[in-house]
């Protein structure tokens, strides 16, 4: 599991790519992903072209990122899920909590 953080040229966005297992051994490296970044990103974009697992923990986690970016007001997109990892989001209802693509 590999989590990298990179905020855009103008600071406004930051792309967060998740690799291999999404689970609890990738918290501590994801909230640093969002919480050390330069900057106040105004959007964020988790990328999970190469997510190959999620579990309850991992949906935990998306919901910390969306309370640290302001709740009811954040824009989150989550990107390049694989089916597998889009099922789990779609059943947990996340569609209506994140835009998912």
């Amino acid at each position: 599991m590999t989590i990298t953080a990179k905020t855009s040229a103008d600071g406004s966005e930051l792309t967060i790519n998740i690799q291999g297992r999404f689970d609890f051994s990738a918290h501590q490296d994801f909230r640093n992903a969002y919480e050390k970044c330069n900057g106040q990103p105004t959007s964020y974009l988790v990328d999970m072209n190469e997510t190959t697992y999620l579990d309850s923990s991992a949906l935990g986690m998306l919901l910390l990122l969306r309370d640290h970016a302001g709740g009811d007001n954040a824009n989150i997109r989550i990107v390049n899920c694989n089916p597998d990892v889009k099922k789990i989001l779609t059943i947990s209802n996340f569609e209506q909590l994140f835009t998912i693509q």
